[in-house]
């Protein structure tokens, strides 16, 4: 193929993940739909197949394109026998890296030993198919197997920084970004973050590129300025986890149930807290206002978001270092109009603006929560105001189909120098 031939093509961008399909990383699947939409091809090389709980309509497709491998086959054994015997010093140096580079963390050694083989075999699968560049989501182990895959192929990479990817141990993060053709961050604080660990010196390298909604999807209803509520409907979608605070926001229900302020609230998504979450409630007593739904699939979602009056999330820093990053579920619920309520944190204060786009509270506050919660309760004016410009605010900055032209702009960018 003449160079000429190869920079008109659609280039071919292998993703790779740690888990597909997973209902809670939505980000990921639409934006290889949108990547796919906006001109590249997309091949799926995900670290690990998630089978349980539901799954998006859309991935259905995907799963069945994906290059899912077990720890071990055959296949793998073969590939990592000819890589030894081809190159043994490479494929030693390889292993020796990246031993060296994760040892002293369990959770990255571990990986590091559990997906490097099975990586090999993608380094061979990519080479075969004519993959032009590699994206990896999460600066933890799928950016280092986009790394092996690098110095096995020489095929140039990035990988986008979320949240407690990045925020809770950075192991050879300085070597990911020294290699990366580029870094993208979901917020000036990860950049900045990004930047302290690793030097001044890599900061060209970073692009802050938005995770986004569909604001082809995420439409919402009118909500006129007077619609005045019998009850205040309170969504929150959300892995039950720590770092999503929903303690915080089941004590705030409770103290506007003794101020006398009705409200019905949507806790959307599964974790591994739903059991203390659920106990919480009872021992709340406000079983009668908080319905736990579970993980649902994105039509499921948008239909309780055109439901609701306000979004909630009440993040909050865990002790072992977890923070959010810039949660898509805000974006959504945004792009469907409703004013949100959220902790300012991490990269949450580049999305909302107090009093303009939602309303930011202290995190692990449930005073300041029902506070901000009970005045949009009796102001439907402002939760229209709010949601007004919530929803412009996505259209602008925040749109997933401008997230995937710029991040596909920065790989086609990579490529003209790689081929001239």
């Amino acid at each position: 193929m003449s160079r000429q031939t190869h920079e008109a093509a659609a280039p071919r961008v292998a993703y790779i993940m740690s888990r597909f399909p997973k209902i809670t990383e939505t980000f990921v699947l639409f934006e290889m739909s949108a990547l796919e939409d906006a001109g590249a091809s997309v091949e799926i090389f995900p670290l690990l197949r998630h089978r349980r709980g539901p799954r998006h309509p859309e991935a259905a497709a995907y799963e069945r394109r994906a290059h899912f491998l077990p720890f071990l086959s055959l296949a793998i054994l073969r590939a990592n026998t000819h890589r030894l015997l081809d190159d043994p010093a490479g494929y030693l140096r390889l292993w020796w890296s990246m031993l060296r580079g994760t040892w002293g963390s369990l959770n990255f050694l571990g990986g590091a030993l559990i997906f490097l083989p099975k990586v090999v075999l993608f380094a061979d699968r990519m080479q075969a198919l004519g993959v032009d560049h590699v994206h990896a989501h999460f600066a933890s182990h799928p950016a280092l197997a986009a790394l092996a895959v690098h110095r096995l192929t020489g095929i140039p990479f990035s990988f986008t920084a979320h949240g407690s990817d990045l925020h809770v141990e950075r192991r050879m993060l300085d070597a990911k970004v020294e290699e990366a053709a580029f870094v993208v961050a979901v917020s000036a604080y990860n950049r900045d973050l990004i930047v302290e660990e690793c030097g001044e010196q890599v900061r060209h390298k970073i692009r802050i590129i938005h995770c986004g909604a569909d604001s082809a999807v995420f439409k919402g209803a009118q909500r006129p300025a007077d619609a005045n509520t019998d009850s205040l409907r309170i969504v929150c979608v959300a892995s039950l986890e720590e770092v999503k605070g929903h303690r915080y926001l089941l004590e705030a229900c409770r103290l506007l149930r003794d101020r006398d302020v009705r409200i019905n609230c949507d806790l959307v998504g599964g974790g591994p807290l739903r059991a203390r979450i659920e106990a919480l409630v009872r021992e709340l007593d406000i079983a009668d206002t908080v319905h736990i739904h579970g993980p649902l699939p994105r039509p499921d979602v948008k239909g309780i978001l055109e439901r609701a009056h306000v979004a909630v999330l009440a993040s909050c820093p865990t002790r072992s270092g977890k923070r959010e990053g810039i949660p898509v579920a805000l974006m959504e619920a945004m792009s469907c109009g409703l004013p949100v309520v959220a902790s300012g944190v991490s990269g949450i204060p580049e999305l909302v603006q107090d009093g303009y786009s939602g309303l930011l509270v202290p995190p692990g506050d449930p005073w300041s929560l029902a506070d901000a919660l009970a005045r949009l309760a009796s102001d439907p004016s402002l939760r229209c105001r709010l949601g007004a410009t919530a929803r412009r605010k996505i259209a602008a900055e925040f749109d997933l189909a401008r997230g995937a032209r710029l991040l596909l702009s920065e790989i086609e960018g990579v490529l003209r120098v790689r081929n001239t």
